[in-house]
């Protein structure tokens, strides 16, 4: 297909890494985007609240890594459209040496993808890979990951609200199993997750006008106890898994009730 007509194609067809940058409040999605982001919010009025949360929870744990922690090199998989500030700007801003690659299989993250690639510092290196989390092998094996990141030091898997568009059928946890094997001692996994424990109603009306618009894969909530076996073999740190709004957060900003996304921090002490 022409670039121009792509476009066209692209501006007419709602698409979920563009619908959730609506959420975000971000810039980079056209018109059709946000009916979708606005009717979802009309039908499930938590979704921005969920989404906003979930993206300042990914601010924090990369902060309490690239400070506290000292971890100095991040994988991001499932890295959607950036919206500022993305991960490699919190990371290189705490150490300006930080390595970050970035993980998506999505052509419109791809056409962003040169946002991702400027480093805050000169010190700081961030790279693209374009690959299909379902295949955390060829992930691993790209060169752009080898190239970037040193695998004999600790490395952040960040997994930020992507596994649960994996259904059961494909495995999720042998995929996460599979990344944490080639991790090395002392990394650490982030991840976050849509909770069917904690959804409201209205999330299962919202959810099939989604599916019906043909924005997306389907959704896969899963329990607190199925989002804490993500972290199996993992010391899961405190405090656990838990909302997001509700991880480490800022004793200034408290939200009365909570989200449905769900995260948690766990922390590798061995070589498998």
């Amino acid at each position: 297909m022409p670039e121009d007509a792509q476009n066209r194609f692209e501006a007419t067809r709602p698409h979920p890494a563009r619908v959730y940058d609506c959420l975000l409040d971000g810039k980079d999605n056209y018109p059709v985007d946000q009916e979708v982001a606005d009717e979802l919010a009309r039908r499930w009025p938590e979704i921005r609240l969920g989404t906003q949360e979930n993206r300042a929870w990914m601010h924090r744990v990369v902060r309490r890594l690239a400070g506290e922690q000292g971890v100095r090199q991040f994988l991001d998989i499932g890295t959607g459209i950036p919206t500022s500030p993305n991960l490699h700007e919190i990371a290189q801003d705490i150490a300006p040496a930080a390595r970050v690659v970035y993980v998506d299989n999505d052509p419109v993250v791809l056409a962003h993808a040169q946002a991702l690639l400027t480093p805050v510092s000169a010190a700081g290196t961030t790279s693209y890979v374009q690959a299909d989390l379902r295949d955390p092998a060829a992930v691993l094996a790209s060169e752009e990951v080898r190239s970037t990141l040193d695998f004999s030091k600790p490395i952040g898997l960040t997994l930020v609200a992507i596994m649960h568009f994996l259904e059961d059928a494909e495995d999720p946890y042998d995929v996460v199993a599979t990344l944490v094997d080639a991790l090395p001692t002392g990394s650490y996994v982030a991840l976050s997750h849509a909770c069917g424990d904690a959804a409201p109603a209205s999330a299962a009306e919202a959810a099939v006008f989604y599916r019906e618009r043909g924005v997306s894969a389907p959704v896969v909530p899963r329990s607190v106890a199925g989002i804490e076996r993500f972290f199996d073999g993992l010391e899961l740190l405190d405090p656990g898994v838990v909302p997001v709004n509700r991880w480490d957060e800022d004793p200034e900003r408290r939200l009365d009730e909570d989200v449905w996304f769900f995260g948690g921090l766990g922390r590798k002490h061995r070589t498998s």
